[in-house]
């Protein structure tokens, strides 16, 4: 037996991403019952949260916390975090169903992608388009939760437009996700 022992659930890694996804709720309760000052604080719980991704991300690699617990529950967390926020967003007409569609769609195709393709011992690795799409996403949904106008400046005009980006992203990366399983499984 080795020296070396297995990071345990509760390191600091997985504990900032249990916090993030405690959050998620949070958020949808606020964004239930929207005034300008809930949704400013239920947009600073979302810059927060998404932060935090970055936070686990780093500590886990820096701290040699990489854990499989870890590995499922941090891209779980990312997906409750921003699915949860746009499903809410919808009823208050302040997020068109399509684009919340069009994401969702292209997030789970991934996930099943990348499933296959791990069964095929195939790693699709991320790619600097679904990190871009991710930046506009979450940048786009901080706006749009905040939603009032603040300082004459229309937050929610701000996050439908850097939404527009993000989808564009979405579907762009899902593209070459798709074409590099294409790729990769054609050299087998």
């Amino acid at each position: 037996m080795s020296g070396t022992k297995s990071p345990g659930f509760w390191n600091i890694a997985n504990t900032i991403t249990v916090l993030r996804i405690v959050l998620v709720p949070i958020v949808m309760v606020m964004l239930a019952h929207p005034s300008p000052r809930l949704c400013i604080v239920a947009s600073v719980l979302y810059i927060i949260a998404s932060v935090s991704d970055l936070v686990d991300g780093y500590l886990a690699r820096k701290l040699h916390l990489e854990s499989i617990l870890g590995a499922f529950l941090d891209p779980l967390a990312d997906k409750l975090l921003v699915t949860g926020a746009m499903i809410m967003l919808i009823p208050l007409g302040w997020l068109p169903a399509w684009m919340v569609a069009v994401i969702v769609l292209r997030d789970s195709s991934i996930t099943s992608l990348r499933a296959i393709a791990a069964g095929e011992g195939i790693i699709i690795k991320a790619g600097i388009w679904g990190k871009y799409k991710t930046t506009f996403e979450n940048t786009a949904l901080c706006f749009l939760i905040w939603h009032y106008p603040q300082y004459g400046l229309s937050m929610h005009a701000v996050g439908i437009m850097l939404m527009w980006v993000g989808v564009g992203l979405s579907v762009i990366s899902g593209i070459l996700y798709f074409w590099q399983f294409v790729r990769v499984s054609g050299q087998r």
